[in-house]
C-alpha cells in the first residue's frame, strides 16, 4: 500500500520505492503540516522534524504569538492574511474586501488508482499502479472546502499533487490557487531552471538560493520560450549520479508561477502553480475550481535519478494514444525546404525523391490556404488554395500515399491574420482591449478562444480537412504570445479568468481532435518550442523541441529538454546546411547523429541537396529503425555536456534489462596534441560483458563504468560517433 494513515499520531505516511513523504495534523486547530520528503523511512515516526515542542510552540500552547506560529509551522497548503508571511497557495477576495483564508484539516480518503481532472490534462494509472489520498479541509469561516489530492506512482518514485476548491458559502473571488507547497530546512539548496528565447529554449541555469523570494514564471498565455514550469532544489555538490534533488513540474500549459524562498527562520518554500498575476476566478455558491497538477520528484542518487523519473512516469502516465509506445514514422517537412514557395509538383518532387531515400511521410507546412502567400495574411482562412495545390488536396495526398508515403499537415488554429476573410467577417473574434490597438505579433492577432462559438467554428475547419484526405499527422502550432487581454463574452467580474479559460479551451480542442481522429499523430508546436510542457504531452506524444535545428545549438536544447522529458517526445530533425538560423555548416552525418536522440526527420529541399549528402539518407533511415526502440523506450544517462565543457557532449540510453546500450559522442570542437578521452559509463550491468559492435571489443560492464571506454581523438569539428554495447551471453 502506497498510502498509510496512523490515526494514535495523525501521520500520513506516502510512500514509493525509495521515497516516503510524511504529513501530520497537528494541534487543537488540525493544521495540515509537512513533516518530511525524501529518502525511504522504514517507519512513521518524525514528527519531531516540525519543531512543535519548540519555541513558540503551537496556538494551543502559545495564543499570545499565534502570528509567529504561522511563520514556523511547515505547511502542506499554505493560508493567506492570517499570519504566515511566506508565500500563499490560496487567497481570496470576499464581497466585503477580506482576503483572509485558513483551510484546516476536516476529513480524509484513501483509494487505489486516481481520478481525472475535469478539463485539464492529467496522469493516469489504474489500481496497482497508483494510490491517492483527499484530505479534505475547510475554512469554517468562508465556508470554503479545499481538497488537497496526492496520488502516489510506487513504480516510478513521483508523487502528483492538485487540489480541488469548492465554495459552500458566499459568492467570492478566488485569486490565487497554486498546486502545491513544499516547506523543508534550507541545506544551502541550489536550484536548476530552464531559461531561454526563440530558437534556445531549455538552457540550464544553476545558481544557489538565497534569501527572499526567487521565481521562474510565464505571463505570456503559455508555457514559453523564455521559462519551463520546472525548478529542481539540489545539495551543494549535486551532479549526475550523486547529491539530493527536488523536482517541481507543473502539468500545465500557461501561465505559471514555480517559486523558491528562504525566509528568517530558515525555512526553503517552494511553491508552484498558475501564476497569480492578473489572475481571478469568481466562485459562485456550490462551485468548485481544480487547480493543475503538479509533479514531485525527489532523487537521492543525483539529477540523472530524477530524469529517469520524470521520463518513466510521462511515457507510462502521460503520453496516451496509438504513438504511446510506438515508433513514429520519418517525416520530412518542406518548410526549410520551400518557406512559402510550393505547390503540388514540387510537393511531388520532394516525395518522390523521400520515398525513394526511405522517408515514411511528408508534411505539408504553412502557406496551402487561403492567399497564404506569407506570413502577413489568411491565418483563419483554413480552405485549401488550389492555384497552389492543383486538382484539391485529396488528388495530393493519394498521389503521396501511392508513393509509399504518409501524408501530414500544418495548421495554426489559434491565430487570425488581420488580412484575411474570417477577420472581416469576424473582426469581435480577435482578442482585444476596447479603444486600444492591439499589439501585433507577426503579423497575426489571438483567436478569443474562450468563446465557445469561436472555437466550434475553428476546430470544424480543421475537422473538414482532416475529413477531405487521408491526412496522418498534424502539426498544431502557435506562432505568438496573448497580449491585449480582453473578451467580447466575459463580464468584467470574470475577465480574470481569461487566461485559464484560453488554456482549458486550448485541451478541450486537442481533446476533440484526438477523440475524433484516435489513429492521429498530433506534434504540438509553439514557435518551435515555446509550448513544450507535460500538459501538451497528454494530448501529443512529441512536441517540436526548437526552431533552431542547428545540431550545436541542439546539444544544449536537448540536454536541458531530456533532463525532464523523454527523448520520444522531443522533435528532431536533420536540416540544410549553411543552417537557416545560425549559418554553421557541420557534417550531414552529425545531423543524423543528434536527431536520432529525438523524434527525427528532415528538414530541407531533398532534391537539391549534394549527392554526397543524399547518399547518407538510407543509413540514417536503417540507423533509426535500429536503434529507435532503444532510444524511446531506454533510460537515458547524461556522460558529459558541451554547455559545461565547450568542447564535446555525450549521452548513453540503455535499455531496461541493461542487455544493450546506446552511446552518443559529439565533438564539437577539435583540439590539438591530445589523446583519447575515456568517458566513464552509467547503467550497465557490473556483473556482465559487452561488446562494442563497430569493432568487436568486448569489456567487463564494471571497467566500462567505473574506469571508462575511450574515445579515440578525432581531428575536426562538429563530428560525430556512436557506440553500440550488446552484452554478451555467457
Amino acid at each position: 500500500m502506497g498510502i498509510q494513515y496512523f490515526e494514535k499520531e495523525r501521520i500520513f505516511k506516502l510512500d514509493t520505492k525509495k521515497t516516503s513523504y510524511l504529513i501530520g495534523i497537528v494541534d487543537e486547530e488540525k493544521f495540515v503540516c509537512h513533516i518530511y520528503y525524501g529518502k525511504k523511512l522504514s517507519g512513521h515516526r518524525a514528527e519531531y522534524l516540525m519543531r512543535t515542542a519548540e519555541s513558540p510552540f503551537l496556538p494551543s500552547q502559545n495564543a499570545r504569538d499565534r502570528q509567529v506560529v504561522l511563520d514556523c509551522l511547515p505547511m502542506e497548503y499554505t493560508s493567506n492574511g492570517v499570519g504566515d508571511y511566506k508565500e500563499s497557495t490560496i487567497s481570496v477576495r470576499t464581497k466585503a474586501g477580506n482576503v483572509a483564508v485558513q483551510p484546516t484539516f476536516e476529513s480524509y480518503r484513501i483509494f487505489q488508482g486516481k481520478p481525472k481532472l475535469e478539463g485539464l490534462p492529467a496522469t493516469f494509472g489504474k489500481e496497482g499502479e497508483c494510490t491517492t489520498l483527499e484530505i479534505l479541509c475547510r475554512d469554517a469561516v468562508l465556508n470554503l472546502e479545499v481538497l488537497l489530492r496526492y496520488s502516489v506512482f510506487e513504480d516510478v518514485d513521483a508523487i502528483i499533487r492538485s487540489v480541488e476548491i469548492t465554495n459552500k458559502g458566499e459568492e467570492l473571488l478566488l485569486t490565487r490557487a497554486l498546486s502545491a507547497c513544499l516547506d523543508m530546512d534550507n541545506r544551502d539548496f541550489e536550484m536548476i531552471t530552464l531559461h531561454g528565447g526563440w530558437a534556445r529554449e531549455r538552457h540550464m541555469q544553476r545558481k544557489p538560493v538565497g534569501y527572499g523570494r526567487q521565481s521562474v514564471l510565464s505571463r505570456r498565455g503559455e508555457t514559453s520560450h523564455q521559462d519551463q514550469p520546472f525548478m529542481a532544489l539540489v545539495t551543494p555538490g549535486t551532479n549526475q549520479e550523486m547529491g539530493e534533488v527536488y523536482g517541481f513540474h507543473l502539468v500545465y500549459s500557461g501561465n505559471f508561477l514555480v517559486q523558491t524562498e528562504v525566509n528568517q527562520f530558515d525555512i526553503c518554500r517552494t511553491v508552484i502553480g498558475i501564476s497569480p498575476e492578473d489572475f481571478g476566478w469568481k466562485l459562485e455558491t456550490g462551485e468548485k475550481f481544480v487547480t493543475p497538477e503538479a509533479v514531485l520528484v525527489y532523487s537521492g542518487e543525483g539529477l540523472g535519478q530524477m530524469t529517469r523519473t520524470f521520463h518513466n512516469l510521462y511515457r507510462r502516465h502521460l503520453i496516451r494514444g496509438e504513438y504511446r509506445n510506438k515508433k513514429r514514422p520519418i517525416l520530412i517537412n518542406n518548410w526549410e525546404a520551400t518557406y512559402f514557395n510550393f505547390n503540388t509538383e514540387k510537393l511531388l518532387d520532394i516525395a518522390r525523391e523521400a520515398s525513394a531515400l526511405g522517408i515514411e511521410m511528408l508534411v505539408m507546412d504553412d502557406g496551402w490556404f487561403g492567399n497564404r502567400c506569407d506570413d502577413n495574411r489568411a491565418l483563419g482562412d483554413w480552405q485549401v488554395n488550389e492555384e497552389k495545390i492543383q486538382g484539391g488536396l485529396a488528388n495530393l495526398v493519394e498521389k503521396v500515399n501511392q508513393m509509399g508515403m504518409k501524408f501530414g499537415i500544418w495548421f495554426e488554429p489559434e491565430m487570425i491574420s488581420p488580412d484575411s476573410n474570417l477577420y472581416r467577417q469576424h473582426p469581435d473574434w480577435a482578442i482585444a482591449v476596447p479603444g486600444r490597438t492591439p499589439a501585433l505579433g507577426r503579423n497575426q492577432y489571438v483567436l478569443d478562444l474562450t468563446r465557445k462559438e469561436v472555437r466550434d467554428y475553428v476546430y470544424q475547419c480543421v475537422a473538414d480537412v482532416l475529413h477531405s484526405a487521408n491526412i496522418e499527422y498534424v502539426k498544431w502550432d502557435m506562432n505568438r504570445q496573448l497580449t491585449d487581454i480582453g473578451s467580447a463574452q466575459l463580464p468584467p467580474e470574470r475577465m480574470g479568468e481569461f487566461y485559464h479559460r484560453y488554456v482549458l479551451a486550448v485541451y478541450e480542442m486537442q481533446e476533440r481532435l484526438i477523440q475524433e481522429f484516435p489513429h492521429l499523430l498530433l506534434e504540438n508546436c509553439s514557435g518551435g518550442g515555446a509550448r513544450f510542457d507535460p500538459g501538451m504531452l497528454y494530448y501529443s506524444p512529441q512536441i517540436w523541441c526548437s526552431d533552431d535545428i542547428d545540431p550545436v545549438e541542439r546539444l544544449v536544447i536537448h540536454e536541458g529538454t531530456a533532463m525532464i522529458y523523454p527523448l520520444s517526445a522531443m522533435g528532431a530533425h536533420v536540416a540544410d546546411c549553411p543552417n537557416h538560423t545560425v549559418g554553421r555548416t557541420t557534417p550531414f552525418e552529425t545531423r543524423g547523429y543528434v536527431a536520432l536522440a529525438g523524434t527525427f526527420g528532415y528538414e530541407l529541399d531533398v532534391t537539391k541537396i549534394s549527392e554526397e549528402e543524399r547518399a547518407q539518407i538510407p543509413g540514417q533511415v536503417a540507423m533509426y529503425h535500429k536503434y529507435n526502440d532503444l532510444v524511446r523506450e531506454g533510460d537515458y544517462y547524461r556522460i558529459a555536456s558541451y554547455r559545461e565543457n565547450h568542447y564535446f557532449d555525450c549521452w548513453e540510453v540503455v535499455s531496461e534489462d541493461k542487455k544493450e546500450a546506446l552511446v552518443t559522442f559529439i565533438q564539437v570542437l577539435s583540439r590539438p596534441n591530445v589523446h583519447s578521452r575515456c568517458l566513464k559509463l552509467q547503467g550497465l550491468d557490473a556483473s556482465k560483458k559487452y561488446r562494442v559492435e563497430e569493432t568487436g571489443e568486448v569489456f567487463d560492464g564494471d571497467a566500462l563504468m567505473y574506469g571508462g571506454i575511450l574515445i579515440p581523438a578525432i581531428y575536426a569539428d562538429f563530428q560525430g560517433r556512436l557506440i553500440h554495447l550488446i552484452q554478451v551471453e555467457e
